[in-house]
């Protein structure tokens, strides 16, 4: 058949059409999609994979992948599924994030749906309800003893590599998903060289997509694109955050993924001490570094523990106090610690008009950042740090880290609140110039 034949017998099939049959069409979201937004074959019972993993950087379209993947399950799209699927679990980060990304977002699910087709939506009872009788409850990663007891016939998992509970949370998922002939579920992640991410890629039942930013640049801002693309091209943080690659450790670095992820645990023991560092930007401009919020503790037998990584961007000089305020409040901490070099006066003083009955100590650095996180990196290696949690952001940074600072160039803020913390509980007699204030 020519061209000419194609497109005439086209125009013949679409003569009747209306501009609602248009829009149906250019909705469709098979015809839409690039091609590593597609699924890895058809959704039938006897196809291999059981999980379809999308590694990609920010902005590359991810949940929208998602997104349309549980609309297809719910209303029983046949390129999707056989028949709708009644139960699907969705999981996010946190309660909030789900909410506003996987299902109030720009690209989440009541944003691909048709308005006639749009499930009712309780977030209160955080769920999702489809006239079909099609049910998708939503879940926290925060709390994977939540998942005990549910079951369902798939699941959508957002943002994995970013799960406090990563391991705990995925294990209460897969005793859930026990419904149905086939359960299935998609995990869509800006990837991290965590264990399960590489289990995932090792296991020839998981299919893999992987897509990049610069690959959904119709979707993007210009500016955005040309910004990030200048500054982090080729960097590993640009490697991870816009092409979507799993970046293994820098061979320079102080610290490992190996020696964190060994000495990881879920629950710290009771605590002889516990203090919060905050690593306070130079300015309060918008443009400003972030402010390091880290908080760590110290048990009886001298194994410290670190807690809580609170590191905020964007915030003024009071919002930022505040926040670390509220942490030493709600850890029952000792003292908040605070580095004084550059700004540190005023920082104190922001924290006394917060709380003035709060003890603060000020710390000065007198030598550099990688002389000063040294010996803490020594703590990791004689495994005398154990992280409650996984901590991703203050990890990355960790594992990044140089004789040159980070690969990006950036402030290592929560590095350096997480080693002002660990100094004032277990390098005292070498820590740096320090004043008490009450």
């Amino acid at each position: 058949m020519t061209g000419l034949s194609r497109r005439r017998r086209l125009a013949e099939a679409t003569a009747s059409w209306c501009e609602a049959d248009f829009e149906r069409v250019l909705r469709f979201w098979p015809l839409r999609c690039r091609p590593e937004q597609r699924l890895p074959g058809l959704a039938r019972q006897h196809d291999p994979w059981t999980i379809w993993l999308i590694l990609g950087g920010r902005g590359a379209g991810k949940t929208r992948a998602g997104a349309e993947w549980v609309r297809g399950l719910a209303l029983g799209e046949p390129d999707v599924a056989d028949g709708a699927v009644r139960r699907i679990a969705l999981v996010g980060e946190t309660f909030s994030d789900a909410r506003n990304v996987m299902v109030e977002g720009p690209s989440g699910i009541l944003a691909v749906h048709e308005r006639h087709e749009r499930p009712a939506w309780s977030p209160s009872l955080r769920k999702l309800e489809w006239a079909n009788g099609a049910v998708a409850h939503v879940f926290s990663a925060e709390d994977p003893d939540s998942l005990r007891g549910p079951q369902f016939e798939a699941a959508w998992a957002d943002e994995l590599a970013k799960w406090r509970h990563v391991e705990e949370t995925w294990d209460m998922l897969q005793f859930g998903l026990r419904l149905g002939a086939h359960p299935r579920q998609m995990v869509t992640t800006t990837p991290r060289p965590i264990p399960i991410l590489k289990r995932f890629l090792a296991d020839p039942s998981v299919a893999v997509s992987r897509v990049r930013t610069a690959e959904n640049a119709e979707n993007l801002a210009p500016a955005f694109l040309d910004a990030v693309v200048r500054r982090y091209a080729g960097t590993r943080l640009g490697r991870q955050e816009l092409d979507g690659d799993i970046v293994e450790d820098r061979p320079d670095a102080l610290w490992t993924r190996d020696a964190i992820e060994m000495n990881r645990i879920d629950d710290a023991p009771p605590l002889q001490r516990i203090v919060v560092a905050v690593d306070p930007p130079a300015s309060s401009s918008k443009r400003a570094d972030a402010c390091g919020i880290v908080a760590a503790g110290v048990d009886e037998g001298g194994t410290a523990y670190v807690l809580e990584d609170a590191t905020a961007s964007g915030l003024k000089p009071p919002e930022w106090a505040a926040k670390a305020v509220a942490l030493y409040r709600r850890l029952q901490a000792d003292a908040l610690v605070v580095e004084t070099n550059q700004g540190g006066e005023m920082a104190m003083g922001v924290i006394r008009e917060v709380d003035s009955t709060v003890p603060v100590v000020g710390v000065r650095a007198t030598r550099g950042k990688y002389l000063r996180a040294e010996p803490v990196s020594v703590l990791y290696a004689q495994n005398r740090v154990r992280h409650v949690g996984a901590l991703p952001e203050l990890e990355d940074e960790l594992c990044d880290f140089g004789p040159g600072g980070l690969t990006s160039g950036r402030s290592p803020d929560r590095l350096d609140a997480l080693v002002w913390a660990l100094s004032e509980l277990m390098l005292r007699e070498r820590h740096e110039p320090r004043v008490r204030v009450l």
